[in-house]
């Protein structure tokens, strides 16, 4: 077993990546799996940019084919050489879980295989086959936390011989995370902004990220959670009237969800009562909208909230590699939201 925890990572990155032939990558913070799964692929020494070299197959390939993998694990690239096999959008699949079992039992010669998959809960039968096989290195990928935050803003800012203020600093934490590849656009859309000057204030965090009151985006979100579409669009039109990057709106979203997800747990796990979870992990949100947290914890389930908060950090994902549609994905993302709310109330 070699699970690779956030803090081991660039170490292991720079020392042992090169040791296994095997990687399953999974979390919640889709733009770290992929992030982390493209440092690997280039430790492999594979040349990324030659078809007959990289595989590069999405989970619905092999529902078409479930002996695909193996297949092409076994067979000799054209021109000779090392392969990589690199497979987005796994969850549980059986058909993967088999394939995986099978190569995780023979040495690979000159081949890699990538598996990014999504939030695997513990026991699921990709992850307890990962963890159990000595040949797989499993890298579990969560959300960013404050030391991981700073070390990003510190890294995107130097690069731009850029310092930051601690006021900035702060507000640019509240910010970002929930999704590396979010987090670390913004920060170097933060730093572009800045080029050419010597330190981050805070008014330049608040002009080119975070340039709208709180309370806005905050009204957007509870409307979300309390499926109410007219009160939703309106809130979201004085969002788009003080410029403020709609992206805010579906970020917050996003930690709202995760927050359900901590807080629908302890209720599953404790059989507690939603205002008792609410007296703990919600004492610090507002009391306006503690009724409406607490009425959402009640009518979505375990499932229903791990299943939104997956297709939202999909759509951030989106927003990120086309930002020209950003403000669309953004919003047609938290209408279908807003609905789903509705439905359940």
């Amino acid at each position: 077993m070699a699970e690779i925890k956030s803090h081991e990572f660039e170490g292991f990155l720079q020392r042992s990546a090169t040791i296994y032939r095997l990687f399953v990558i999974y979390g919640p913070d889709r733009g770290l799996v992929s992030e982390r799964a493209s440092q690997i692929a280039a430790k492999t020494g594979v040349a990324l940019d030659d078809p007959f070299s990289l595989i590069k197959l999405d989970i619905g390939d092999l529902q078409k084919d479930p002996g695909r993998l193996i297949d092409e694990a076994g067979s000799i690239g054209l021109f000779g050489g090392q392969k990589l096999i690199w497979i987005r959008g796994a969850a549980n699949e059986k058909y993967l879980v088999d394939s995986l079992q099978q190569l995780s039992e023979k040495p690979l010669e000159g081949t890699s295989v990538i598996i990014e998959a999504g939030d695997l809960k513990k026991g699921a039968l990709l992850r307890k086959i990962a963890e159990t096989a000595r040949s797989v290195a499993t890298i579990p990928c969560y959300a960013d936390d404050a030391r991981a935050l700073n070390a990003l803003i510190d890294n995107e800012l130097a690069a731009e011989g850029l310092r930051v203020t601690t006021a900035a600093r702060q507000a640019l934490v509240e910010l970002i995370g929930g999704d590396r590849i979010a987090s670390r656009n913004e920060v170097r859309k933060l730093a572009l902004y800045c080029r050419g000057m010597e330190t981050v204030e805070e008014h330049h965090v608040n002009e080119i990220i975070g340039d709208a009151s709180a309370v806005s985006v905050d009204d957007a979100v509870d409307a979300i959670l309390s499926g109410n579409t007219s009160t939703f669009l309106h809130a979201m039109q004085k969002i788009t009237a003080s410029k403020t990057a709609i992206f805010l709106v579906i970020q917050a979203c996003l930690k709202q969800f995760q927050l359900l997800d901590t807080m629908r747990a302890e209720m599953d796990e404790k059989r507690l009562p939603a205002g008792q979870v609410m007296q703990t992990l919600g004492r610090h949100l507002h009391f306006r909208r503690k009724p409406i947290i607490e009425q959402a914890l009640r009518t979505w389930s375990a499932d229903a909230i791990a299943r939104e908060t997956g297709r939202l950090q999909a759509a951030i994902l989106q927003t990120r590699k086309r930002q020209s549609l950003e403000d669309s994905i953004a919003l047609q993302t938290l209408l279908s939201t807003t609905l789903q709310s509705g439905r359940r109330a």
